[in-house]
């Protein structure tokens, strides 16, 4: 399959996300302000969680929305984005939930009611700054909360993922609260035709990049595909498929924290961690056969 822009390329991975479980955002509601999209929050708590919403209305009243957002704002920069995601968090003694994720079996339908009222979207151009114009090409969104993005670029226009490395290091603010580390999204892909590559924390020039590919013949890159589409459709047509994304937001993330010692210092260190293609193929290969 080929592509004579950017913004074809943009389409045909949007498209794909739509038929896998996403619907279509809207950029303009970002809040550049809170960094997540406040009504797609909203929405998702009062439909999700109607006797908890009841009941923390009756505690704040006019003000609830405002304070409800004000509340989830203080957890993402305390806890981060993932710990939120995962535990939910508690506003005057009442939790809500932040996702639903994919009981093990299809046992208790009342859990699988409650992980189809998820809500994963797909924005396009999202505009993230109140400093400039510069836009993400991509980002996707859980209830809400931003948690991927990705910058496309493709060989027709001279460009390719190394641009794409580029464009991240040196026009990406890591102080944006969209990229901020481990507070909104929690991982980053460079993606053209041939090749992705991906980040958990931008830090301009010391950004550190790490191959998402599959490999091909037993070397680096991703094979060419029989079905003609493009050698970096798995990202898309799998790896972020809802069910699968889904599964590495509850399972495969994981943000490691050690202790290190500076001249009798005692600092904290985290780095987030995000599997390799690899790794979370043969994981999934390991936890199928076992079942």
């Amino acid at each position: 399959m080929s592509i004579k822009t950017e913004n074809t390329f943009e389409t045909a991975i949007e498209q794909s996300l739509l038929d896998g479980g996403y619907t279509v955002g809207d950029p303009s509601t970002y809040n550049k302000d809170l960094g997540f999209f406040q009504d797609d929050i909203l929405s998702f708590l009062e439909r999700s969680q109607p006797k908890r919403w009841e009941k923390i209305s009756a505690i704040h009243g006019v003000n609830t929305k405002d304070r409800v957002l004000q509340r989830l704002n203080k957890e993402l920069d305390l806890r981060g984005c993932l710990d939120v995601l995962r535990k939910g968090f508690v506003d005057y003694g009442v939790r809500f939930q932040m996702a639903y994720f994919q009981p093990v079996s299809g046992l208790n339908p009342d859990a699988v009611t409650m992980y189809e009222l998820n809500s994963l979207k797909v924005y396009r151009q999202i505009y993230y700054s109140k400093k400039n114009k510069n836009s993400v090409d991509l980002v996707l969104s859980l209830n809400g909360l931003p948690l991927a993005t990705l910058e496309l670029k493709n060989q027709f226009t001279g460009q390719n993922v190394n641009h794409a490395k580029k464009q991240y290091r040196d026009t990406r603010d890591p102080k944006e609260i969209l990229f901020q580390f481990k507070k909104r999204t929690l991982v980053h892909f460079s993606v053209d035709q041939d090749e992705v590559y991906m980040a958990t924390k931008l830090e301009g020039s010391k950004t550190y990049w790490l191959p998402f590919n599959q490999g091909n013949n037993k070397g680096k890159g991703n094979p060419i595909r029989k079905d003609g589409n493009y050698r970096t459709a798995y990202l898309w047509n799998y790896i972020l498929q809802k069910d699968s994304w889904m599964e590495i937001l509850q399972r495969f993330i994981h943000l490691q924290t050690e202790e290190v010692d500076n001249d009798g210092k005692v600092y904290k260190k985290e780095k987030m961690i995000f599997p390799r293609y690899h790794q979370l193929d043969a994981v999934r290969e390991i936890t199928q056969d076992v079942l």
